[in-house]
Protein backbone atom coordinates (compact mmCIF):
# COMPACT_ATOMS: atom_id res chain seq x y z
CA UNK A 1 0.00 0.00 0.00
CA UNK A 2 1.20 3.47 -0.86
CA UNK A 3 1.76 5.70 2.15
CA UNK A 4 1.48 9.45 1.63
CA UNK A 5 2.75 12.09 4.02
CA UNK A 6 0.17 14.81 4.57
CA UNK A 7 1.99 18.06 5.45
CA UNK A 8 -0.61 18.60 8.20
CA UNK A 9 -1.24 15.09 9.62
CA UNK A 10 1.80 12.97 8.82
CA UNK A 11 2.02 9.62 7.05
CA UNK A 12 -1.32 7.99 6.17
CA UNK A 13 -2.49 5.25 3.73
CA UNK A 14 -3.37 6.27 0.18
CA UNK A 15 -7.04 5.40 0.68
CA UNK A 16 -7.44 8.51 2.87
CA UNK A 17 -6.54 10.83 -0.03
CA UNK A 18 -8.17 12.07 -3.21
CA UNK A 19 -6.33 13.00 -6.39
CA UNK A 20 -6.82 16.53 -7.68
CA UNK A 21 -4.88 16.65 -10.94
CA UNK A 22 -1.89 18.68 -12.05
CA UNK A 23 -0.64 21.33 -9.62
CA UNK A 24 0.19 24.95 -10.41
CA UNK A 25 -2.40 25.52 -13.15
CA UNK A 26 -3.35 29.21 -12.88
CA UNK A 27 -6.97 30.23 -13.32
CA UNK A 28 -7.44 32.43 -16.41
CA UNK A 29 -7.39 36.17 -15.65
CA UNK A 30 -10.51 36.80 -17.72
CA UNK A 31 -12.30 33.48 -18.32
CA UNK A 32 -15.17 35.21 -20.13
CA UNK A 33 -12.76 36.38 -22.84
CA UNK A 34 -11.63 32.83 -23.69
CA UNK A 35 -12.81 31.04 -26.77
CA UNK A 36 -14.38 27.61 -26.37
CA UNK A 37 -11.11 26.04 -27.51
CA UNK A 38 -9.06 28.04 -24.97
CA UNK A 39 -11.51 27.14 -22.18
CA UNK A 40 -11.28 23.45 -23.15
CA UNK A 41 -7.48 23.73 -23.07
CA UNK A 42 -7.66 25.13 -19.52
CA UNK A 43 -10.15 22.54 -18.28
CA UNK A 44 -9.01 19.32 -19.91
CA UNK A 45 -5.48 19.45 -21.27
CA UNK A 46 -2.69 18.60 -18.85
CA UNK A 47 0.94 17.55 -19.05
CA UNK A 48 1.65 13.82 -19.09
CA UNK A 49 5.39 13.46 -18.47
CA UNK A 50 7.46 10.40 -17.73
CA UNK A 51 9.08 11.10 -14.38
CA UNK A 52 8.51 13.73 -11.71
CA UNK A 53 5.08 15.37 -11.86
CA UNK A 54 3.59 17.95 -9.47
CA UNK A 55 0.05 17.07 -8.41
CA UNK A 56 -2.69 18.26 -6.06
CA UNK A 57 -4.01 15.91 -3.39
CA UNK A 58 -6.64 16.30 -0.66
CA UNK A 59 -6.58 14.47 2.66
CA UNK A 60 -10.30 13.70 2.39
CA UNK A 61 -10.47 11.22 5.28
CA UNK A 62 -8.32 13.34 7.57
CA UNK A 63 -7.78 17.07 7.85
CA UNK A 64 -9.58 17.69 4.49
CA UNK A 65 -6.84 20.11 3.41
CA UNK A 66 -5.26 20.33 -0.02
CA UNK A 67 -1.52 20.02 -0.62
CA UNK A 68 0.85 19.29 -3.49
CA UNK A 69 2.99 16.23 -4.10
CA UNK A 70 5.79 15.31 -6.48
CA UNK A 71 5.08 11.85 -7.89
CA UNK A 72 7.14 9.81 -10.34
CA UNK A 73 4.68 8.72 -13.03
CA UNK A 74 6.81 5.68 -13.93
CA UNK A 75 7.07 4.20 -10.44
CA UNK A 76 4.16 5.93 -8.62
CA UNK A 77 6.60 6.86 -5.82
CA UNK A 78 5.81 10.16 -4.12
CA UNK A 79 9.12 11.83 -3.43
CA UNK A 80 7.87 15.01 -1.72
CA UNK A 81 4.78 16.74 -0.38
CA UNK A 82 4.42 20.46 0.25
CA UNK A 83 1.80 23.08 0.99
CA UNK A 84 -0.19 24.33 -1.98
CA UNK A 85 0.84 27.95 -1.44
CA UNK A 86 4.49 27.10 -2.18
CA UNK A 87 5.79 27.98 -5.66
CA UNK A 88 6.22 25.23 -8.26
CA UNK A 89 10.00 25.22 -7.84
CA UNK A 90 9.81 24.92 -4.05
CA UNK A 91 12.16 22.53 -2.38
CA UNK A 92 10.25 19.69 -0.81
CA UNK A 93 9.42 20.15 2.85
CA UNK A 94 8.46 16.56 3.58
CA UNK A 95 8.99 13.17 2.02
CA UNK A 96 6.74 10.20 1.41
CA UNK A 97 7.07 6.47 1.59
CA UNK A 98 5.61 3.75 -0.56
Amino acid sequence: MLMIECPHCGVRPEGEFGYGGQAHIPYPEDPHALTDEQWAQYLFYRDNPKGAFRERWVHSAGCRKWFNAVRDTRTYDITATYLGAAPADATSTQGARS
